[in-house]
């Protein structure tokens, strides 16, 4: 898997059913597998109310993210 691309977790493979993504973040020679997203609901990004209100919601414009959280992830998709 290459490295600080994100990849959406398929059937059979460890996390599917509890997460979309997965991604293999490293950040300051320290590398972590990092799993996030809603596997039950639907990104409706190009919908600019909802973007706003997930962007809002979680901060992603005024907290500092370590590459090594779901957050910062989350955020970057968004």
């Amino acid at each position: 898997m290459e490295v600080n691309k994100p990849h959406r977790i398929r059937r059979g493979e460890p996390g599917y059913g509890r997460k979309k993504f997965k991604v293999l973040a490293s950040e300051g020679g320290t590398t972590k597998s990092v799993m996030f997203g809603d596997p039950n609901m639907t990104i409706k990004k190009s919908i600019p109310a909802r973007r706003k209100s997930f962007r809002a919601r979680h901060g992603c414009d005024t907290k500092k993210l370590s590459k090594l959280s779901a957050a910062y992830w989350s955020c970057k998709a968004w």
